[in-house]
């Protein structure tokens, strides 16, 4: 067994889940399997687990959503039924119902999403709290409730049809495209919740439309569905790391693919208000006021809460540090307030390349801060150098006359130890500036 299991899988046999433990191991998802609810329950204890997932058949299946929810705590515990639960309203105690044999990769991709999902809403719960400290409210809202907008990409089929028209029935509104030219025209001009491609014999239109709107900054989070024409063979697993987020087979029912896309478009709309939400805090007079990122206090304060809440949940913290490096074009565009006027830019585009659940701030006028829950030391400092290199290829105004400049980065990241106080990791994260400057692009 895998000393850091990550997926708890009750099942009394190994018949049903046999292949998609190994499946979900080969991915780096290890398993753990626990034959009763009590060895559930106190696996729940022993280990931090992100996902539990139950066989339907299971014997327990109706108590256990709300024993597992329990024994997880402060954690947010996602739970996954594999097969349909006979009863419709034990069904519904699960954030997702499989079908029988599906592919581990699809699987695991749907688990990445549920566990960031639920790290999202844990976060928001943290700020409200940090927000009522200082005086100010965060309203979650409500997601929008106009019907979802799916966009149904490829040539018009009997089967394509039924599954637009049972969308229609769930309450979605569909946009029909027949060609990749015309899905990027309306996905340009409209704003939808997810999209559906028609798989021809070699995919390769939905192919073209998924690496397009994945290379999209505006439209890389939109939920991404192949319904596939026709039965043959076909690597599932390169189709979900494409950027799909479900596959339908050829045989799947269309009430069952209409039913994944709705789940993944109202999931997508749900974080797309959270964000509203977030953005929508600005106003509240305790942001940084050129940038709208967290203000050095208001961080402070909030870093204290998240490292103690990281600690609780058993989940890891990091944080990152963002100095403006110096350099000539930095030098001279300082004395004419042009790096000053390019600040609120450089916020902004921080604020949108991080995750729905991670905190920004602008602790100086040169000096970002990240952090990053549940998100361990090595994979914070790539996205801190993700970030630092796409304002590094960003050209801002340096005045009349004068070429534009670049800005770039020295990045500094700190995992949190336990027992390590929010200030600690902070003044780590700050002592690992690196020297060298990230590399970037050309400047375009």
């Amino acid at each position: 067994m895998d000393s850091n299991p990550r997926v708890l899988v009750i099942a009394e046999t190994d018949e049903q889940v046999g292949t998609l433990c190994s499946g979900l191991d080969r991915l780096g998802w290890r398993t753990l399997t626990a034959r009763s609810g009590a060895a559930a329950i106190v696996a729940l204890g022993d280990f931090t687990l992100a996902v539990a997932i139950i066989d339907a058949g299971h014997p327990d299946i109706a108590s256990l959503p709300e024993a597992l929810r329990t024994a997880a705590g402060a954690r947010c515990l996602p739970l996954l039924a594999l097969g349909t639960p006979d009863d419709a309203g034990t069904a519904a105690a699960f954030d997702l119902v499989l079908h029988r044999d599906p592919h581990p990769t699809q699987v695991a991709l749907r688990i990445e999403q549920l566990v960031r999902a639920a790290i999202v809403d844990e976060e928001f719960r943290l700020r409200q709290l940090t927000f009522g400290l200082h005086g100010a409210t965060l309203d979650p809202g409500e997601p929008d409730p106009s019907p979802v907008r799916v966009l149904i990409a490829g040539a018009p089929d009997h089967r394509f049809i039924a599954l637009a028209n049972t969308l229609q029935a769930g309450g979605a509104e569909v946009v029909a495209a027949p060609t990749p030219y015309t899905a990027f025209d309306y996905l340009h001009e409209t704003g939808f919740d997810a999209a559906i491609l028609w798989g021809a014999p070699d995919h390769a239109p939905a192919l073209s439309i998924a690496s397009g709107m994945k290379r999209n900054t505006r439209l890389y989070h939109i939920p991404l569905a192949l319904y596939l024409r026709s039965e043959g063979e076909i690597d599932l697993g390169e189709l979900y790391t494409r950027g799909f987020s479900e596959v339908a087979a050829a045989d799947t029912p269309e009430p069952e693919t209409a039913a994944r896309v709705l789940a993944l478009a109202r999931t997508h709309r749900r974080h797309l208000a959270i964000r509203k939400a977030l953005e929508s805090a600005r106003g509240a007079g305790i942001m940084d006021p050129a940038t709208g990122l967290f203000s050095r206090n208001l961080f402070a304060s909030h870093l204290g809460r998240v490292a103690e809440a990281a600690t609780a949940r058993r989940r890891p913290l990091s944080v990152c540090v963002l100095r403006v490096s110096e350099s000539d074009p930095v030098g001279l565009a300082r004395p004419g307030g042009w790096l000053d006027r390019a600040m609120p830019q450089i916020g902004a585009m921080v604020s949108r390349l991080v995750r729905v659940e991670d905190t920004a701030a602008r602790l100086a006028p040169e000096v970002f801060a990240l952090a990053l829950p549940a998100t361990p030391g090595p994979a914070a400092r790539l996205a801190a150098d993700r970030i630092a290199a796409v304002i590094g290829c960003t050209a801002f105004d340096a005045g009349p006359d004068r070429s534009p400049f670049v800005v770039e980065f020295s990045v500094g990241v700190a995992e949190l130890r336990p027992g390590e106080s929010a200030g600690s990791v902070l003044e780590r994260a700050s002592a690992d500036l690196q020297a060298t400057r990230v590399a970037v692009a050309p400047a375009i």
